[in-house]
């Protein structure tokens, strides 16, 4: 059946607009309360993060109203990571975990993600199944059995203790300057914290969040305001989040930007040197560059590419016992430490690169030759489906016979966002551009 509230990465919209509307979150609470408090006991928990946002303190309200409805006791963390809910609802012994958060989308958008007993995002099947639930409703329970609802205090410090821990190696940080921008978001406090306990000298940015500002001209989708305050303050290295934290960018001295590809092939690499990178292979999907592809297979790597999702990032690294994979978005999962994309985590693994090579930031950044790439997104209109028109489908099978042998083109919908996304890769820039403007040009006319 196909998904009619869950994206690539939970449900999310426009806050106080369907479906991101108290009215659905408190429907949407009852629904996966239901699915997880299936056997009658009361002893059924839920933790609860949030990033910045304004309309958080809504969504927390109403989906506790509704997880609570149904026998749920609600742990309420606060602002924290996404991945710190993930290693929160393992180690609480929760049933569940919910991250309010639209991760890198601007402050007026909301979303609600979960996560299974075991840490890790729900599988299509589990969301078809609360899918039914939030359509059919579900009785709540006895007066009597009512779930509760209380702050935890100690949730931040949890997680920086959990993120620290992965470093499993003494590794000295002292002396290192570090630009940590947090985007106004989730990690405003846990991230320069943890830098400042690992003995770095932390420049934050980002961390004044008000409500209204998260991922505003600050974090991973604006770099450059970590790469100009990198060069202002003469920096090591920048580190930059996205606004729930489960993505990075590196930022090197120079103040040039190194995306998740470039991230994901030192940790690659290091890692097989080191004999722990599990399976001999990369877990990324298809946006990843083919540079990417080429670096790995001359080190006798393998990458293994999924759909778009670092989701279905972790499903492929589960199935396939690999601890390493991610997005070129940012998104850096290494199951080893943590159950989803950790931004910190990942950055943290950059710093420890620096500091046991004694190399600058620059030469850990450039890895590969990346093959050229153009991304060009379209945004379409409610109820408008230009994928399915003929004359697109057309266009974009004359853009494909084009690049025949010569790169790779790529057409999506995107999972966030009423967006159709077309990414091409070619080593001739002018056919490159052409390609990939002869199906904008066919998607905006179908509007």
């Amino acid at each position: 059946m196909g998904r009619k509230f869950f994206g690539t990465d939970g449900v999310r919209g426009t806050a106080n607009l369907y479906p991101m509307t108290a009215e659905m979150a408190l429907r949407i609470g009852a629904a996966v309360g239901r699915y997880f408090r299936n056997d009658g006991q009361n002893n059924h928990r839920v933790v609860i993060g949030k990033d910045t946002r304004l309309s958080g303190y809504m969504f927390e309200n109403a989906l506790t109203a509704g997880l609570t409805s149904t026998g749920m006791n609600a742990l309420l963390l606060g602002p924290v990571p996404t991945p710190a809910v993930g290693l929160l609802t393992s180690s609480m012994r929760a049933d569940l975990g919910v991250m309010i958060s639209a991760s890198h989308n601007p402050a007026e958008d909301n979303g609600i993600k979960f996560f299974g007993p075991d840490g890790f995002k729900l599988s299509d099947e589990a969301e078809a199944e609360i899918e039914a639930l939030i359509e059919s409703g579900v009785e709540p329970v006895q007066a009597k059995n009512i779930g509760g609802a209380k702050r935890i205090d100690d949730g931040r410090f949890r997680y920086i203790e959990r993120v620290k821990s992965s470093l499993t190696r003494a590794v000295p940080l002292k002396g290192m300057k570090v630009v940590i921008d947090c985007a106004n978001g989730a990690a405003y406090r846990a991230a320069p914290e943890a830098l400042w306990e690992l003995g770095a000298e932390v420049i934050p940015v980002g961390t004044a969040p008000d409500g209204l500002n998260i991922n505003r001209g600050c974090g991973s989708t604006h770099p450059a305001t970590a790469a100009e305050a990198v060069v202002a303050h003469g920096a090591d290295v920048g580190i930059s989040l996205d606004g729930d934290a489960d993505r990075v960018m590196i930022i090197d001295e120079n103040g040039q930007v190194a995306d998740g590809d470039q991230i994901m092939a030192l940790l690659a690499d290091r890692w097989a040197q080191e004999g722990r990178l599990k399976g001999g292979a990369l877990v990324a999907t298809v946006m990843s560059n083919l540079g990417l592809e080429r670096f790995l297979e001359g080190k006798g790597l393998r990458l293994e590419r999924t759909a778009v999702g670092d989701r279905y990032v972790v499903e492929a690294m589960r199935k396939g016992g690999f601890n390493l994979g991610g997005e070129q978005s940012g998104h850096i999962v290494m199951t080893d430490y943590a159950t989803t994309g950790d931004g910190l985590m990942a950055g943290l693994q950059f710093l420890a690169a620096m500091a046991e090579t004694g190399q600058p930031a620059s030469s850990l950044t450039r890895n590969f030759e990346t093959v050229p790439q153009m991304l060009k997104n379209v945004r379409y209109g409610v109820g408008q489906t230009p994928l399915e028109t003929d004359a697109v489908k057309a266009a974009i099978a004359a853009a494909e016979h084009a690049l025949n042998g010569q790169g790779r083109l790529l057409i999506r919908k995107s999972g966030t966002e009423p967006l159709v996304r077309v990414m091409a890769e070619c080593e001739d820039a002018v056919l490159l551009e052409k390609t990939v403007d002869s199906v904008v040009d066919a998607v905006e006319a179908a509007l």
